[in-house]
C-alpha cells in the first residue's frame, strides 16, 4: 500500500467498496486507529440524503460527505467535482499535506464505473492516480448477495483485494466456500479476512468443495433509500419493537437499515444488515467530537426494495402514537 508522496506528483486514490451492510466504516476505523491512511483525505458516500456512516470515522484527518446520491451513477459530478477540487488544494494552500484520497463509496456503487469516469476524465486523469480497489464482503451475506445481486458481483470483480468481514459468526463450510467462490470471480485479486477491522487467518480450504454455481440474472427491482422521520422524543422501546416487526415481516427486501435515535441512555446509533441488528452504538453528544456533518436524530434510513415511503410512515405513525 502506497501512502508516501508519489514522485510523479500525482495523489493515490484508494476506493473502498463492498456491498450494504459490508462493514466498511467499522473496518476503515480500525485501519484510522492504528494509524493507516495517515495524511489521507476521506470521502464518504452514501445514497441517502441522511449521513450516517461518517459518524464512525473520528480517527480521519480531513473528512467530505457526498450524500443524497450513489458516486457511480446520480453522485457522480458531485463526486468528480469534490476530487478536482482536492487536487487544487493540495497544490495549493494543502501543498504537502493531502497524503492520498479515500473513497468510502456507498453499497449501492460498483468501483469498476467511478475508476472508469476517473480515467476518463482530462483533469483527473493527469492529476490522480488509482492506486488501489477495496472491496469488502459480508461473510454472513455473501452467499445470497453473489448469487443474487449482479452488483455484487461487480464490486468483487472490480477488486484488488477482497476482504471478508464478520468471519466469526459465519458457518465454516460456507464461509470456505464463498472464499473459494471469491477466488474463481476474482483470481487476481489478493483475498484476507477481518473481525472489526482486524485482520484474521482466511478460512481452511475444505477438500471436494466447490465454488457456488452462479447463475445468470435477469433485471430485478432497484434497490433504494427510504428516509423516515421518527421524532426525536424517545420513544425507544415503540421503535425498537416496531423495527423488529417491520424486519421479520420484510426482511428480505430490507437490505439495510441505519439512523440516530435518542434514547434514555444516550444518542444511539442504529444499524441493521437484513434482519441482523448489530448492537447500538452509544454516540458523544458533543458534536465537535465526531467527523464530518453532525447526525440528524430522530430519522433512520431504509435501504430496500418495493418499499412505499407513506406506508412506512403511516404504520410507524399508528405504531409509535
Amino acid at each position: 500500500m502506497a501512502e508516501a508522496t508519489r514522485s510523479d506528483g500525482r495523489l493515490p486514490v484508494i476506493i473502498l467498496g463492498g456491498f450494504l451492510g459490508a462493514g466498511k466504516s467499522t473496518w476503515l476505523r480500525h485501519q484510522l486507529h492504528e494509524g493507516r491512511f495517515a495524511g489521507y483525505h476521506l470521502l464518504v458516500n452514501e445514497a441517502a440524503e441522511t449521513p450516517v456512516d461518517n459518524l464512525l470515522l473520528s480517527g480521519a484527518r480531513k473528512i467530505s460527505v457526498l450524500a443524497g446520491g450513489c458516486a457511480c451513477c446520480a453522485g457522480l459530478p458531485d463526486l468528480l467535482a469534490t476530487l478536482r477540487a482536492l487536487c487544487d488544494a493540495a497544490s495549493g494552500k494543502e501543498a504537502g499535506r493531502i497524503a492520498g484520497i479515500l473513497l468510502e463509496t456507498s453499497g449501492l456503487a460498483d468501483p469498476g464505473r467511478i475508476a472508469a469516469a476517473m480515467a476518463e476524465d482530462p483533469v483527473l486523469s493527469r492529476r490522480l492516480v488509482l492506486d488501489q480497489t477495496l472491496v469488502l464482503v459480508d461473510s454472513l451475506h455473501g452467499v445470497q448477495q453473489l448469487t443474487a445481486e449482479d452488483l455484487a458481483r461487480a464490486q468483487i470483480e472490480a477488486a484488488d483485494e477482497l476482504i471478508l468481514t464478520k468471519p466469526a459468526a459465519a458457518d465454516p463450510v460456507t464461509l470456505a466456500r464463498l472464499a473459494l467462490s471469491l477466488s474463481v470471480l476474482n483470481p487476481g485479486a489478493m483475498l484476507s479476512a477481518a473481525e472489526q477491522g482486524v485482520a484474521v487467518p482466511l478460512p481452511e480450504p475444505v477438500p471436494g468443495l466447490a465454488p457456488l454455481d452462479l447463475p445468470a440474472l435477469g433485471r430485478s427491482e432497484p434497490i433504494l433509500p427510504y428516509r423516515l422521520d421518527v421524532g426525536r422524543d424517545g420513544g425507544w422501546v415503540a421503535l425498537s419493537t416496531w423495527l423488529s416487526a417491520l424486519l421479520h415481516a420484510r426482511g428480505d427486501d430490507i437490505v439495510r437499515i441505519k439512523g440516530v435515535v435518542r434514547t434514555p441512555a444516550g444518542r444511539l446509533l442504529l444499524q441493521s444488515v437484513r434482519r441482523v441488528v448489530q448492537s447500538p452504538e452509544i454516540l458523544p453528544d458533543d458534536d465537535e467530537a465526531l467527523a464530518g456533518p453532525a447526525p440528524e436524530e430522530g430519522v433512520i434510513v431504509l435501504i430496500g426494495r418495493g418499499m412505499d415511503a407513506e406506508r412506512l410512515a403511516l404504520s410507524w405513525r399508528r405504531f409509535g402514537t
